[in-house]
């Protein structure tokens, strides 16, 4: 059976000499795991489209095991993310982000058009990346449906204010001064704290620009939402972000 589809290359496994497993968020049909026969082979024309990062409209044939990538249109190959460190590792941690939590044959066009803004977004960033991943990842999360309960307590409903606040990872959101005993991992936060966070989750990722935030702040949220989205898609670690920061570790050599 053909299909076609646009897709964004999340990541790529070589198989054997010349060809390449690649793993496709699809708008159509979500997580797609394609052959690309001949791959690395010279002026293959599967090279440009099967890249990580690619967006392209792709034709595939649905196999027993595996989508077989027939051809492609390649839209965006979002060069310019392969050119700045912080892009590079930011923008592969946006895609596995989206390989964490998409599954096959299940569309989930809202993640997608985020996930092509995003990477669109970032292509064109001249700095603040901290605050552009943590806007992304407040976003992210609220569309796979963990979105943080942020303008009342979680447990009791009261108004937030004050300074006894946590971000509470178990809840799924703010605990007021009066219930902050009820999760004694929870993360302290003030209220401009959650001023940034309301402000992030908000503003479309092309307007940040448009204000600036305290950096130690974004620091201290970027862990949060961090920890926060690790608990809701059950996962332990991401590789991007790891890898990251054993590099800035290391002083970037």
């Amino acid at each position: 059976m053909f299909v076609k589809s646009e897709g964004i290359v999340l990541k790529e496994i070589r198989f054997r000499e010349t060809s390449k497993i690649v793993t496709i968020f699809s708008k159509e049909y979500g997580k797609v795991h394609g052959m690309a026969k001949g791959a690395y082979r010279p002026k293959n024309n599967l090279i440009s489209i099967t890249q990580p990062f690619s967006y392209s409209d792709f034709s595939f044939f649905k196999g027993k095991n595996f989508y077989h990538i027939n051809q492609g249109d390649l839209k965006n190959s979002f060069y310019p993310l392969r050119e700045n460190i912080y892009k590079l590792f930011y923008g592969s941690y946006m895609l596995e982000l989206a390989d964490s939590s998409i599954v096959e044959d299940e569309s989930n066009e809202k993640l997608f058009q985020l996930l092509l803004k995003g990477l669109t977004v970032l292509s064109d960033l001249k700095g603040d990346y901290l605050k552009f991943i943590l806007a992304y990842e407040i976003k992210y999360i609220s569309f796979l449906g963990y979105k943080p309960y942020l303008d009342k307590c979680v447990l009791c409903g009261q108004k937030l204010e004050g300074r006894d606040m946590i971000f509470s990872i178990i809840s799924g959101g703010i605990l007021c001064g009066n219930c902050v005993y009820e999760d004694l991992n929870g993360f302290r936060i003030n209220l401009s704290m959650l001023k940034t966070l309301k402000l992030l989750l908000y503003t479309p990722l092309d307007k940040l620009t448009d204000f600036k935030i305290n950096k130690d702040i974004m620091f201290i949220l970027h862990d949060i939402m961090v920890k926060y989205i690790l608990y809701s898609i059950e996962k332990n670690s991401f590789n991007s972000l790891n890898l990251f920061k054993s590099i800035e570790n290391r002083g970037g050599n």
